[in-house]
């Protein structure tokens, strides 16, 4: 059963409590992440003309200075010039001057910029001697190779040598509808170095804004860890079983879910405030969405996933009056209504409080993750992991390949000591176990799976257990399906295509109707600008490009006739349309006046998606409202109807829409002409 604290009297160590302050407002530059949530789009506010001088004069300068480092130097190197470079030009191009500082911000970044260039193009990079105040460090998002932000801020005292010996805490910042690369930045440059600041390294990714770290905004946070400390390899100079993950408001909503999805790659999750749940976060939801909206709630719902805190301890934080207290009272009736689950998470709850975690309370909260960090953290021999989607399939030294029904409950038990292997599964048909040798984890001669006991022989590494007619057999590690299936990267929905680098094709000739024409390119320019404005990307678009596309997600707008590679991919993709005829899912459609959207296995290129006519399924509506809003609207395919106007070109009517099963196919209806 989960374990409320509530504090009355509060420990009133002076000197822990000035470390606290002095840290909290290190990490909380913006008040906005303790303010109430406040969706409406920010307006811009008016910027002396000599100052929007001075940055066009700057920012060519920067940019100039950056074309000019010496071809020898570093990726890592490069990155962290590149985004100051990348702030002064998206703010510019989005006139996102939100604050009466954001000009002189603007400045602040480019000067930090140009004197980064100068100190590179010599050889040198000072900002990585920093301690005890932040750093601004830039990546290459695997993604879209776009320059992403994060912040780092290294404890006094930290060297390489010691790197490993310091705990890491992944913040994740919350929501500020005036929030930019350039104040995110700026923020790093005007903080004072504290005199004796936190004694463990804090990592902040910047998560593309504010998308409560889902799609391509989870991919940030796993990157910069990735990218954190980097010279020019990626190693990992920190001890993993030294993580906490945790954030506020927002920030609180992504640690439950990125947490609770990935139990394993932390010591302890810290969630406050946030949601869990998209029904009962966003007002007014209809009681009921389509079915396949409903089921793919199950991918960010973290109150599906409440059991993986069998395997993470969880330290909530909640002021008591505030509404996003639901978040984590949600997670304790889930586990209370689990018999004799484990007590793994602690509830901090701050009486008369409101939406806000003051120091004090923080040092509360950091006091229960010591307690924590402090326990050993190794081989779990039990493990207890629940899972809707193959998007999140790890569990420690077991590891999930294929379900029999995604968007359903899949359970996995498990038991692995030095002489037994014994597991239980639910909604399951295909998994692989690794093995740790040198810890005396090795698989034994025979394992039990649902009761079947399976032998392992010449096993080196690991088993590859399948499931096939209710029975489970021990196959080849380089097993490889004969038909499609839903396997981890290629399961869908259409907005998966877009956490893994991509690549788009628009039309390159006449399509079959002028309306057709109008509407793809309506459709293309939407997916192209939400891409550049809500998730702070670069857009990979050509028109003939033919080698190069291994590993990327392939998006096609436009018809068989305006572009030649839907017209190559219609031999493979499950769907009839020609010019006179569309026929999706049995349904016979007008194609003048009728367009497919849907995700589909590349049969070209192994392991990666077709995309046809989208990009992400929610659109600027959802990423100006609340961030709960960011969940698939397609399923997995659509028939759409354009319904342009002149505010909205790319306006459409869902005419038909759904999933396809686990071996990508229809999800059988019966043939219903359609006018």
């Amino acid at each position: 059963m989960p374990k409320v604290v509530t504090f009355g009297e509060l420990d009133r160590n002076p000197t822990r409590l000035a470390v606290i302050r002095s840290l909290l407002a290190l990490l909380c530059m913006s008040s906005v992440a303790f303010a109430q949530p406040n969706f409406a789009p920010a307006n811009a506010v008016p910027v002396d003309p000599d100052v929007l001088k001075q940055i066009e004069a700057k920012t060519n300068a920067l940019r100039e200075a950056f074309e000019a480092l010496p071809k020898a130097t570093s990726i890592p190197r490069k990155a962290d010039v590149e985004i100051y470079l990348k702030a002064a030009e998206w703010i510019v191009r989005h006139g996102e001057y939100f604050t009466k500082d954001s000009g002189k911000q603007t400045l602040i970044a480019l000067d930090a910029g140009l004197a980064r260039a100068k100190a590179v193009a010599s050889g040198k990079a000072p900002w990585l001697e920093l301690r005890g105040k932040p750093m601004i460090r830039g990546y290459y998002s695997d993604i879209d190779r776009s320059v992403q932000p994060f912040k780092v801020t290294l404890p006094i005292g930290y060297t390489a040598e010691n790197a490993k010996t310091h705990r890491i805490d992944i913040v994740l910042h919350g929501r500020d509808q005036t929030l930019t690369e350039v104040k995110f930045i700026a923020s790093a440059e005007n903080a004072k170095p504290l005199a004796k600041g936190p004694d463990y390294i804090v990592l902040e990714p910047y998560g593309r804004g504010n998308n409560a770290y889902r799609w391509a905004g989870e991919t940030d946070v796993v990157q910069s860890v990735q990218w954190f400390g980097m010279s020019t390899d990626r190693k990992r100079n920190f001890d993993n079983s030294k993580i906490v993950l945790r954030g506020f408001s927002m920030g609180g909503a992504g640690t439950w879910h990125i947490g609770l999805h990935n139990p394993f790659e932390f010591a302890v999750i810290g969630p406050g405030a946030g949601f869990t749940t998209t029904r009962g976060y966003i007002k007014n939801l209809p009681a009921k969405l389509p079915d396949y909206q409903e089921a793919c709630l199950h991918i960010y719902d973290a109150v599906d996933y409440a059991e993986n805190a069998f395997n993470v301890p969880i330290v909530a934080y909640s002021g008591e009056i505030d509404p996003q207290k639901a978040a984590a009272d949600n997670i304790e009736n889930a586990l209370k209504a689990i018999p004799n689950f484990p007590k793994t998470m602690t509830h901090i709850v701050a009486p008369g409080l409101e939406h806000k975690q003051p120091p004090e309370w923080f040092a509360k909260c950091d006091d229960e993750y010591r307690k924590h960090l402090a326990l050993p953290r190794g081989w779990p021999e039990k493990i207890h992991f629940v899972t809707y989607t193959l998007s999140y399939n790890r569990a420690s030294w077991a590891r999930i390949e294929a379900l029999d029904a995604h968007y359903e409950r899949a359970v996995l038990d498990g038991t692995w000591t030095k002489t037994k292997v014994e597991l239980t599964t639910k909604n399951i048909r295909r998994l692989s176990l690794f093995d740790r040798k040198a810890a005396g984890y090795s698989l034994p001669a025979t394992a039990t799976i649902d009761g079947q006991v399976i032998p392992f022989a010449n096993v080196k590494y690991g088993a590859l257990l399948h499931k096939v007619g209710g029975k489970w057999a021990n196959i080849d590690s380089d097993f490889a399906s004969e038909t499609l299936e839903k396997i981890r990267e290629l399961q869908g929905p259409i907005d998966d295509a877009f956490i893994k680098e991509f690549v788009v094709f628009p039309p390159n000739a006449k399509g079959w109707t002028t309306e057709t024409d109008a509407f793809a390119m309506a459709r293309l320019n939407q997916f192209r600008s939400e891409w550049d404005k809500f998730f702070r990307g670069k857009f990979s678009e050509t028109p003939v490009a033919r080698g190069g596309l291994e590993g990327r997600n392939v998006v096609l707008f436009g018809d068989p006739a305006s572009n030649p590679r839907i017209a190559e991919a219609m031999q493979h993709l499950p769907i009839t349309w020609t010019r006179d005829t569309l026929i999706v899912n049995g349904k016979t459609y007008d194609p003048k006046s009728h367009f497919p959207a849907m995700i589909y296995p590349n049969k070209e290129i192994p392991n990666r998606y077709i995309v046809i006519n989208s990009g992400h399924s929610f659109h600027a509506a959802e990423f100006t409202g609340t961030n709960a809003q960011l969940y698939p609207r397609l399923g997995d395919w659509a028939v759409l109807k354009p319904k342009p106007t002149k505010a909205d070109p790319a306006a459409v009517e869902v005419v038909d829409a759904g999933l396809f099963d686990e071996r990508w196919q229809f999800i059988k209806a019966k043939p219903t002409p359609t006018k």
